[in-house]
């Protein structure tokens, strides 16, 4: 889900770049794919600092802006003066408070979504550590009594009396009880996690609105670019540009990169609707733990009530 998620964030973008701005939107898509790679290493907890993921989005992105919008030309400048360009966005703010808000807003959802996927690798472990649980000598003579004893008597047929049962399973199992509190807590801070995974700290709805703070970052400069390229003269000198025959094949080439379409995020692959499936089915074994041993008595091991039974010496009811 995740994984769609940033896919479909990264198609509407680049959309969104291709409609508004076809002529820089080619090699946007570039830029547009390393945020996105950038963003999902920073949720996989990589020690990525969103400012800088951002900054540099904005920093690489501002040389198109300039050389397709602001100071168009017949050919692109040439990279000693995108580098110039690139490297003065930071004082020049041409995209306005976009940069800002898309950091902030990337920051806050970001944690709980990194967090999230974190309890989800550590609630992986526990399972896959409690799956191979090793018994003591006197647990597994224990069970030998229980289960096979009768055998000796010819009594195939007969099961193990409920509370000698649950004697022997909750000795046998009592590492696993140990973990039981701890395993609730988990159950309960996921749930915590979740409720607040809304509003500004709804990842899904964040990264499906990158190309709108985008869209308002490319728009602001547009709006402000006498006054953006009379900055950039002042720090950088008179457009330096390629010659014209030289970028024509690189600039259809790169459309081509462009997405013809997004993929449609079905309404019930939505990550807050997985997220809601997936804790209604956790609750369900929110006391696996505590009860393991009841539960294995009751469903499988031992003899119903009223039904003759094994207590360890003799059948009786």
């Amino acid at each position: 889900t995740f994984e769609s998620l940033m896919k479909a964030s990264e198609n509407h973008t680049n959309l969104l770049l291709q409609a508004s701005y076809r002529n820089m939107a080619g090699e946007a898509s570039g830029l547009v794919r390393e945020l996105f790679t950038d963003v999902g290493l920073f949720l996989l907890g990589s020690e990525l600092n969103v400012d800088d993921i951002t900054s540099r989005f904005f920093d690489a992105l501002f040389p198109l802006v300039y050389n397709h919008l602001i100071n168009p030309g017949v050919s692109r400048i040439t990279p000693g003066y995108a580098e110039c360009v690139r490297s003065a966005r930071r004082d020049l703010t041409p995209f306005g408070a976009a940069p800002g808000v898309l950091a902030d807003q990337i920051g806050r959802s970001g944690v709980g979504g990194r967090v999230l996927l974190q309890a989800l690798h550590l609630g992986i472990e526990v399972i896959n550590t409690t799956d191979h649980l090793a018994f003591s000598r006197e647990c597994r003579r224990a069970l030998l009594r229980m289960q096979y004893c009768p055998h000796c008597h010819g009594l195939t047929l007969s099961q193990p009396c409920m509370g000698y049962c649950l004697n022997v399973m909750r000795g046998c199992l009592a590492s696993a009880a140990e973990v039981d509190p701890h395993w609730r807590e988990f159950v309960r801070s996921l749930e915590g996690l979740s409720a607040r995974m809304h509003g500004t700290q709804d990842l899904e709805q964040v990264l499906l609105g990158v190309h709108d703070v985008v869209h308002d970052a490319v728009a602001h400069a547009q709006k402000n670019g006498p006054h953006l390229s009379a900055q950039v003269y002042k720090v950088c000198g008179h457009p330096s540009r390629q010659p014209a025959q030289s970028v024509s094949g690189q600039q259809d080439g790169a459309r081509e990169s462009i997405p013809l379409k997004a993929s449609i995020r079905e309404t019930g692959n939505t990550l807050a609707t997985r997220r809601k499936e997936f804790l209604n089915s956790l609750r369900l074994y929110r006391t696996f733990y505590g009860g393991l041993a009841d539960q294995l008595c009751v469903s499988q091991l031992a003899s119903a009530d009223g039904l003759a039974c094994w207590n360890g010496a003799d059948v009786v009811k």
